[in-house]
Parts: C-alpha cells; sequence; structure tokens
C-alpha cells in the first residue's frame, strides 16, 4: 500500500501526468475571479417568498458588479440560468441593466432544466476560449415560489406516437426517483439514511461558518403575518433542518404513494429560492487587470440517458468528463452532486463508488434546497469554497437532468 501511494504521488507530481496538465496555468485559461451566492431560502414561505425573480437577478448582478474588482463596462455578456420562468429572458436583461451594466453588456437565459447554472457557465466560458469575449457573468437564478417546472399539458399526440421514451420525458420528478428506487434496489433505510447526513454536514458547515465567503447578504421584503411587507436582510440558508435523524426522516409519509414508497419531502431537495453567480474570463486578463484568480475551468460535458431514470445522469455526464481530461475519481477532492431525490444520490454514489467524504462535504440539495436554475452555479461556488477551507485542489460538479440527461464539471482551486 505504501508503493502505491509514492506512485500515486510520484504520478501527480510528474509534468506529464494528466492531473498536471488539467492543474496546469496557461495564459489561455478560462478562469473564475468571483463566485458568490445568495442565502437559499425555503419556497413559498421563505426570506425570498415576496421577492420577484427579477429582483433575485437584479440582487445577484449587483452583488457580483460590487465585488467586480474593475470597471462593468468590461464584462460583455451575462448568461442566467432559469427553468420555470418563460420571460427569463427579457428579467436577466432587465436586471442585469438596474444592476448597474451598461447597455453594452449583453445578457441572455438559458435553460437546461437543473444544470442551468453549470450549463450559463460553460456557454461563457466557451466563448471566452473562442475568443467571442473576453469577459462574461454566468448565473442562475430561481423563484421556485413562483413556478415550478411541471407541464402545462400532454405533448402533442403526434410526437408521442413515436416514441415511448418521448412520452417518458413527461414524467413527474417524483415518480422518476421512485424508478430509480425500484430498477435498482433502493431501500427507504438506505435513502433516509443519506438524507440525515445529508442535514448533518449541512448543519454543522452552516454553525461551523463555512458558508460565510459564500453568501453575499440580500436586503429584500417580506410580508409578515398582518399583510404588511417588512425590509429584511437575509444572510443564512433556511433549509438546514438541525438535530435530523435516519429515524424521524423514516416517520415522515411517503411523497408520492401512486408511484412507490421510497421518496418523501425529508429525503428529497428542498422547494428553494435563490441565485449564484460566477465571473469568467481568460488568465492572461485576469492578470492585465490585477485580478485573484480563484479557480481555473477545465471542462464540461452532458450525456443523455433513459427519461423514466433521469436521477442516474451523473452516472453517465462524470465518467465521460473524466475520460476526456484522463483523470480518475482519485484525482478528485470534493465532489457536488446534486442530491434532487436521495434515490439518485445513493445510486450515484454506490454504483461510481464515490468516496462518501468528498462527496457533499457541507450537505447537499436535500439539505440546502434546489433552486432549479440555480444549482449548477450554486454548487462551484460551494464547492471552490470547500477546496479553499480545507487547501485542496480538484472539484467536480454534477447533476441530473429531466427527460434524462447528466451533466458534469471540472474545476481547479487556486487559492
Amino acid at each position: 500500500m505504501a508503493t502505491e501511494r509514492v506512485n500515486s504521488i510520484l504520478k501527480h507530481l510528474s509534468p506529464n501526468s494528466p492531473l498536471a496538465t488539467v492543474t496546469s496555468k496557461n495564459p489561455d485559461d478560462v478562469v473564475i475571479t468571483l463566485a458568490i451566492r445568495t442565502p437559499l431560502c425555503k419556497g413559498k414561505k421563505g426570506g425570498f417568498k415576496d421577492t420577484s425573480v427579477e429582483y433575485l437577478m437584479y440582487a445577484i448582478l449587483k452583488a457580483a458588479r460590487e465585488r467586480l474588482g474593475f470597471s462593468p463596462d468590461l464584462v460583455e455578456d451575462i448568461c442566467m440560468g432559469n427553468v420555470s420562468d418563460g420571460k427569463a429572458a427579457y428579467k436577466a436583461r432587465a436586471a442585469a441593466l438596474a444592476a448597474g451594466f451598461p447597455n453594452t453588456t449583453s445578457a441572455s437565459s438559458v435553460n437546461r432544466f437543473c444544470s442551468s447554472g453549470l450549463k450559463a457557465t460553460a456557454d461563457i466560458a466557451h466563448q471566452i476560449a473562442t475568443g467571442s469575449i473576453e469577459i462574461g457573468i454566468a448565473a442562475g437564478t430561481e423563484s421556485m415560489t413562483a413556478g415550478g417546472d411541471s407541464l402545462e399539458r400532454p405533448f402533442d399526440e403526434e410526437v408521442t406516437k413515436h416514441s415511448q421514451e418521448a412520452v417518458e420525458c413527461m414524467m413527474a420528478m417524483g415518480w422518476t426517483s421512485e424508478n430509480v428506487a425500484r430498477d435498482f434496489g433502493i431501500s427507504r433505510q438506505a435513502v433516509d439514511e443519506y438524507a440525515a447526513e445529508s442535514f448533518r454536514r449541512a448543519e454543522l458547515a452552516q454553525k461551523a461558518g463555512f458558508f460565510d465567503d459564500e453568501i453575499v447578504p440580500i436586503t429584500t421584503k417580506v410580508k409578515g403575518p398582518d399583510g404588511q411587507l417588512q425590509t429584511v436582510t437575509l444572510t443564512k440558508d433556511e433549509g438546514i433542518r438541525p438535530g435530523t435523524t435516519a429515524a424521524a426522516l423514516g416517520k415522515i409519509r411517503t411523497a408520492f404513494p401512486q408511484w412507490g414508497p421510497i421518496t418523501t419531502g425529508g429525503n428529497a431537495s428542498q422547494v428553494t429560492d435563490g441565485a449564484a453567480a460566477v465571473v469568467l474570463m481568460k488568465r492572461s486578463k485576469a492578470t492585465e487587470l490585477g485580478l485573484p484568480i480563484m479557480a481555473k475551468y477545465v471542462g464540461s460535458t452532458v450525456a443523455g440517458l433513459a427519461p423514466r431514470i433521469m436521477g442516474i445522469g451523473p452516472t453517465v455526464a462524470i465518467p465521460k468528463l473524466l475520460k476526456q481530461h484522463n483523470i480518475t475519481l482519485d484525482d478528485v477532492d470534493v465532489v457536488e452532486l446534486n442530491e434532487a431525490f436521495g434515490t439518485m444520490a445513493v445510486y450515484c454514489r454506490d454504483h461510481l463508488k464515490l468516496d462518501w467524504a468528498k462527496m457533499n462535504p457541507r450537505g447537499g440539495a436535500i439539505a440546502l434546497g434546489h433552486p432549479l436554475g440555480t444549482t449548477g452555479a450554486r454548487q462551484i461556488v460551494t464547492g471552490l469554497s470547500e477546496l479553499r477551507r480545507t487547501k485542496k485542489k480538484i472539484l467536480l460538479t454534477s447533476m441530473c437532468i429531466g427527460t434524462g440527461m447528466g451533466m458534469a464539471g471540472l474545476f481547479v482551486n487556486e487559492q
């Protein structure tokens, strides 16, 4: 065993090793100079329940603009991940202007369901890498208070008659969670034990102040029991339930009895409002502007699978991404894997043989919440913060995606 450890260290130190290539520093690298998020608040009853999605967009972009370290005139494009608002592109543009970016800064929205924040990051990074822009902001915002991602009506029969999998794209997410549990033999006990650990880790992280360098305070208005709006400043995640145990979770009734007995309101991601933002540019530009470099964007990828088991998307996206960069899970220090449901988190952990100590060390969406368009960016913010704290290097993020997809991203901490 000692020889294996020595060989592993030597491999990583070799200038020609794949890991050395991933962690190398070159002027054309796409890097992150800022990564922030809002508190994550309980949908429909939390601190953002009376806050519009455009205000959330404005608030995170204003916070980013105030922390840029350079003139906002240099930001050429903003891409906002959002799932449930069909007018998100209008709102992202208006929010950017209100937040103090000039009208020369373009803005758009993108929707790849739960990976929208990572998709926005990839889109901005790829624009920078190809020379289309020099500086951009990737963000994600979701008000699940205002809306979810359920379909308003069935698909056209002229589409669905050609493919059963096309029909299954309409499956409710809770249904797909139960499919994963049934197909792969995942027990309620295993899922509740996983969820309890997510809550425990998040509770410890919050009490220790680990989230403090991720979160920017947001001032907004909340309607009280008397119907009057009160101004509040939000600084803490609201979904964490101190003292949660697997035994307590085991007493919660099944959320989708029509589809299966495993998934509950205690072992699935929470309905949540929140936003996150990441500033990207080339290393050479960051050096020119004298900016501290937080991290390097290495790459990202997507992969598809059967819609009825969409939750296991990370099991196809992660191996694909690692293969592209010729590294292994042993090279990764932190894995931020979205806990859309405890069922999929347990399956992905066990199937990929993930080191649970590395996976969601501050808890995940079960404890923190999953604002759909935000999570892909939020995971970057959280993962990089944890790497800074522990003085480690490699971050892998991943999530399942509705209709049967997975996405994964790879980053290197430089602080």
